[in-house]
């Protein structure tokens, strides 16, 4: 098994696109499933397949984020670049914090339309993409 894509329901389509085309995703399709709603899938340039889908059901109402989700999380090589491309793009990422110390990943955080939180990380050099085991002991 292992994990496809992550779905979160939008307020908003068009917002929510330009945020996330923005960030460097790529709309790959829409699909109408009746009633105004819709179903719209997005991937990195560099991804073979889909990876985030944007639920647009405008009968619902607001998106309430709620407490239970946290982030996603998404891994950039040029954090610094990154940042201050996204601030030109019109985006408002935070700083860029070393949360484990010198040696360890950069972060930076940003939020999208509907209050969803978006990590930012670059790895250091040598860092497997993503957590692994080897990153705790």
């Amino acid at each position: 098994m292992k994990t496809l894509h992550t779905a979160y329901r939008v307020s908003d389509l068009a917002a929510s696109l330009a945020f996330y085309t923005a960030l460097g995703y790529t709309l790959v399709g829409r699909v109408d499933v009746g009633d105004g709603a819709s179903l719209t899938v997005l991937k990195f340039p560099h991804e073979d397949v889909v990876t985030l889908e944007l639920v647009h059901r405008p009968a619902d109402g607001p998106v309430d984020v709620g407490t239970g989700f946290s982030h996603l999380v998404v891994q950039v090589d040029d954090l610094a670049g990154t940042v201050e491309a996204l601030i030109r793009a019109g985006l408002w990422p935070g700083p860029v914090e070393q949360p484990a110390g010198p040696g360890g990943p950069q972060t930076s955080w940003l939020t999208d339309p509907d209050g969803y939180r978006i990590e930012l990380v670059q790895w250091p050099p040598g860092h497997a993409d993503g957590i692994t085991a080897a990153d705790f002991g």
